[in-house]
């Protein structure tokens, strides 16, 4: 049974998402094992984020420098932003390289269970961004939820004022999937969001 530092460690490192208390100490051993190569470069790279990542004040995604990288980018199209709920949805839709506009994290989704309202999320940032006469568009990158697309329909009743064009991630079968192996909220969608040929 671990005691003092050990367990300490492995109780933060349990509080992460995908990982329990026995994933945590088998994390934790493993890095035991390997504390020069792995465990002590870990610590000084976790203590450098902490120190110098910072969210960027004018879209929310993370980086060292403010405004960060993206926005700063003058390759990217400023016509086109982005609406996703957090930073992982960003760091997910620049790894498919799909996407040239930029960004704007709002930071969750509404949820009445969870006491997240809209003064809650960057919202109010978002309609300030979208007013920019050089935007013509906001897609809105919600997750296909419940909150997700509450959310998605509060943002597009809130950004009805500012006359820019509002899109959404299309819904439904995914590239490669089965139709015989797809749940049936899914087939539901793809069948309303149909296109012609």
């Amino acid at each position: 049974m671990a005691v003092g530092e050990l367990d300490r460690a492995m109780q933060f490192l349990a509080k992460l998402p995908g990982l329990g208390p026995r994933s945590a100490r088998r994390a934790i051993l493993h890095l035991m094992k390997r504390r020069d190569s792995l465990m002590l470069p870990l610590a000084e790279a976790l203590a450098a984020a902490a120190r110098s990542v910072r969210p960027c004040t004018t879209c929310g995604n993370l980086d060292t420098v403010d405004p960060c990288g993206i926005c700063s980018d003058p390759r990217r199209d400023p016509q086109a932003i982005c609406v996703v709920e957090d930073v992982a949805d960003v760091w997910a839709l620049e790894r498919a390289v799909a996407f040239k506009g930029r960004y704007h994290v709002i930071g969750g989704v509404l949820s009445a269970l969870d006491g997240i309202g809209p003064g809650d999320l960057n919202v109010d940032g978002l309609v300030l961004r979208a007013a920019d006469p050089a935007v013509n568009e906001v897609i809105l990158a919600m997750n296909a939820t419940v909150d997700g697309q509450t959310t998605a329909h509060y943002l597009a009743d809130r950004l009805a004022s500012t006359g820019v064009k509002v899109s959404r991630l299309a819904h439904g079968v995914p590239v490669g999937g089965e139709l015989d192996y797809l749940d049936d909220g899914t087939l539901a969608q793809a069948l309303r969001a149909r296109q012609a040929l």
